[in-house]
Order: structure tokens, then C-alpha cells, then sequence
């Protein structure tokens, strides 16, 4: 019998973000709701990535998806760093299933326990930078300042339709104000 030599992929190879097949490892990402979005544009949609960048999102009650995300491909991300972690080799993959576990088991609630508060679980149980306080507010604040769009396609799915909204309200305020002058 001949010798078979195992042939384990470099873990630089599970860093590399890949936006085309939606592999974003060690990241949180972020993609619009429609017309949620278009009228708060800071208001979307989040999942966090396991380390070979397979995404995980609370997509609905009592499910949560696993690499495909329940608004569509992801437009923003926020690399982390897995040395944050309390115990950066074990803990990651490990937080992020277990907080899908315990979100499988519960009713998705827009406003109080939603797909933020799922990738917050998870990195309250890795304790990310020390923290066991992550939160759904903290996160979209910084997903908002520290998250980078994958493209100028991502910026504009993201923002246009705001920009589109405002210019049409902005034009009907104008119209009316002129017309009754």
C-alpha cells in the first residue's frame, strides 16, 4: 500500500476574502433590507463568518442560514481579528456554532432579537477584544465607521435608493412650495 500524505490547507488560504463566492473569514457582514434601508440606510441586514469565510445570519424564526444570507450577497464587511478572541484557535468557530445553535431555537424579533443580536452572542461567547457587552446598537455603530463596502456596486445598493428617496421627496417639498407661493 502506497503512502498517502494529507494535505491540510494553509490557514492563510482560510483568511482571504473572496467576494465573488460570498468568503469573507473572520468578518461581519452587513447587506440592505429592502425598503428598510432605503429610508434608514444604516439599518440592514448582518451575519458573521466561521474561519473558511462561510457565512452565518439569524435569516427568520427559528433558522438560521448558512451561507446564504437571507437579503442577498453581502455589500459591507468588518474584518476582525481572530487573535481577539479569548482563545483565537478553538473559540471562533465554536462561539459562532453555538450561537446558531441557541438562535435555531428562537423567534426572530425585528427590533430586539435579530440577526445582530446573533453575531452579538457569538462574540460575547468568544469574549472579541476582552468584551462579553457586545450588543445589537454597538454593532451597527460600528459596522457603520469600520465596515468597508466589497465594491462601488455594494456602495450604491446600499445608498442610492436613499439618495433616490430624498431627491424625490426634496423635489416634491420644492414643487409644493413654489406652487403655493
Amino acid at each position: 500500500m502506497e503512502d498517502c500524505e494529507v494535505v491540510m490547507p494553509n490557514r492563510q488560504d482560510f483568511e482571504k476574502l473572496d467576494v465573488n463566492k460570498s468568503r469573507f473569514p473572520y468578518c461581519i457582514v452587513w447587506t440592505p433590507i429592502p425598503l428598510l434601508t432605503w429610508i434608514f440606510p444604516f439599518i440592514g441586514h448582518m451575519g458573521i463568518a466561521v474561519s473558511s469565510g462561510v457565512i452565518r445570519d439569524f435569516a427568520g424564526p427559528y433558522y438560521v442560514s448558512e451561507d446564504n444570507m437571507a437579503f442577498g450577497k453581502p455589500t459591507k464587511y468588518w474584518k476582525l481579528k481572530p487573535s481577539n478572541a479569548a482563545n483565537p484557535h478553538s473559540s471562533w468557530d465554536k462561539a459562532i456554532a453555538i450561537a446558531s445553535e441557541e438562535y435555531g431555537h428562537r423567534m426572530h424579533n425585528l427590533c430586539c432579537d435579530n440577526c445582530h443580536s446573533h453575531v452579538a452572542m457569538a462574540l460575547n461567547l468568544m469574549e472579541y477584544n476582552g468584551s462579553k457587552n457586545w450588543n445589537m446598537v454597538k454593532l451597527a455603530f460600528l459596522m457603520l465607521v469600520r465596515g468597508k463596502y466589497v465594491s462601488i456596486g455594494g456602495f450604491l445598493k446600499t445608498w442610492l435608493p436613499f439618495l433616490i428617496l430624498v431627491s424625490i421627496i426634496t423635489t416634491i417639498v420644492l414643487c409644493v412650495k413654489l406652487i403655493t407661493t
